[in-house]
Formats: structure tokens, C-alpha cells, sequence
């Protein structure tokens, strides 16, 4: 994993630069472009401060109206905050299968997504692809849409499997201080024992999303332009 990766601006939680992971090409991935985050409440003047100082420019919501509805952060000037709700919420029929199989909240849910419902990470990627200066995407916890988007943005960048699976379990503890802010209970012996049913782990998860997975032709399938697809692997690997 890359060096000084995590972010600590003030009131952001579970929060990395995509930059400094090595990549098959023995290249590492470009620092202060993309950023993974959880949910931007807890954020301070001057955390705000912190960021723009860092180059961030663009805020990119994942989460869904219900949830926006609940709390909106307000950027401050110079920056620009888009909503691109990712998980397709009116489709229930969609969500009522991924629940009763219990695969949600786990990267076991990654490619069943990705096989019914691409061109929501198309729509997510054109928006990254189009932002101006540093961008930071994020969720509620900055784990599983986050970590979905992140996927598919380090492989488009080659990073080693390896490499995307050990930075989606980082959030395994960076996550439990926004738990802990927020006064919820740490979900994770629920997720591992999921996990544990189908007889797989976090890292196997990620890896068996990984495996035999052509993220750029998913993509221009899903409606992702060849050369949008190409600008965000340049502006990652360069």
C-alpha cells in the first residue's frame, strides 16, 4: 500500500487519497486527484479549509435522496457538490434479492451489481471524469458504494488485485470513529458472519469481483464513452 495515504482533514472520516498504489506496470497511482470518503457531516470550517488547500475542488454524492434529504453538506466557495445517487433505489425487486441473500453491506453484492446495474457506475464515472481539479466521492459509511467506485477506478488504473482488495479492508477500522461519532454499532461481526456463510472472506470477495473482470469493457458497454474511460485512467496513473 501507498505511503501517507489516509486523509486527516479535520471532521472527515474513513477518508484516503487513491494516489501511491502500485500498479501492475510498476508505476504507483497519481496522488491528490481522487479521494474515497464516508459521509461529510461531521466536517469543519476548517477541515473544509484543509481540503481546498489540498486541491480539492469536487464533491461527488453517491448516496440516495432519502438520505441527502437527511443531511446535505454545503461546500464552501471554490468547490462544487454534485449528487449521482448510485444505488437505483426504485428497483425493489433488485434490492429484496440482494437482501434476502444477504450480500449487501459486503463486496459479495459487487458483481451482481455490476451485471444489473452498470450504467449507475457508468453514470458515476462520467461525472468523475468530468469534474474539475481534486475529487472526493463518498457514501454514509465510505465503504460499499465507495469502495465499488474505487474498484472500478484502480483497476482501470491496473493496480494489483491484491492491492484494491487490501484498500477496501481499511475500512474495516477506519470506519468505527464515524460509528462511534454517529452512536451506531459496529456492523462487522454481522458482515464477517455473512461472509463466513458463504465460506469467503473481505479479501476473497473483492478478489473473486477482480477475477476475469474486464472493468473497461463493462464500462463503454454501460454507456461510458472510450475516451472518458481513457481521461480517468490518465488522470489516475499520471
Amino acid at each position: 500500500m501507498g505511503d501517507n495515504r489516509a486523509v486527516e482533514w479535520e471532521g472527515f472520516f474513513n477518508t484516503r487519497d487513491l494516489g501511491g498504489l502500485p500498479t501492475q506496470s510498476g508505476v504507483r497511482t497519481a496522488s491528490g486527484r481522487f479521494y474515497r470518503s464516508a459521509t461529510l457531516r461531521f466536517v469543519t470550517a476548517a477541515g473544509w479549509g484543509q481540503a481546498r488547500e489540498s486541491g480539492l475542488r469536487t464533491i461527488v454524492d453517491l448516496r440516495n435522496p432519502a438520505e441527502i434529504s437527511t443531511y446535505a453538506a454545503t461546500v464552501p466557495s471554490g468547490m462544487t457538490r454534485l449528487e449521482v445517487p448510485m444505488d437505483d433505489v426504485e428497483d425493489t425487486e433488485f434490492w429484496q434479492y440482494i437482501a434476502g441473500e444477504q450480500l449487501d453491506g459486503t463486496p459479495l453484492y459487487y458483481r451482481v451489481f455490476l451485471a444489473r446495474k452498470a450504467e449507475r457506475c457508468a453514470t458515476v464515472l462520467r461525472t468523475l471524469a468530468q469534474a474539475e481539479g481534486g475529487v472526493l466521492f463518498h457514501c454514509t459509511s465510505g465503504r460499499d458504494r465507495t469502495g465499488l467506485v474505487s474498484l472500478l477506478l484502480l483497476a482501470l488504473a491496473d493496480v494489483e488485485p491484491e492491492t484494491i482488495a487490501a484498500d477496501y479492508a481499511l475500512s474495516t477500522e477506519a470506519v468505527l470513529p464515524l460509528y462511534r461519532a454517529l452512536g451506531v454499532e459496529d456492523q462487522t461481526a454481522l458482515l464477517e458472519a455473512a461472509l463466513a456463510r458463504r465460506q469467503t472472506t473481505v479479501r476473497e470477495a473483492v478478489l473473486a469481483t477482480l477475477d476475469g473482470f474486464d472493468v473497461r469493457d463493462c464500462l463503454v458497454r454501460a454507456g461510458l464513452a472510450a475516451d472518458e474511460v481513457d481521461r480517468l485512467r490518465d488522470r489516475l496513473s499520471r
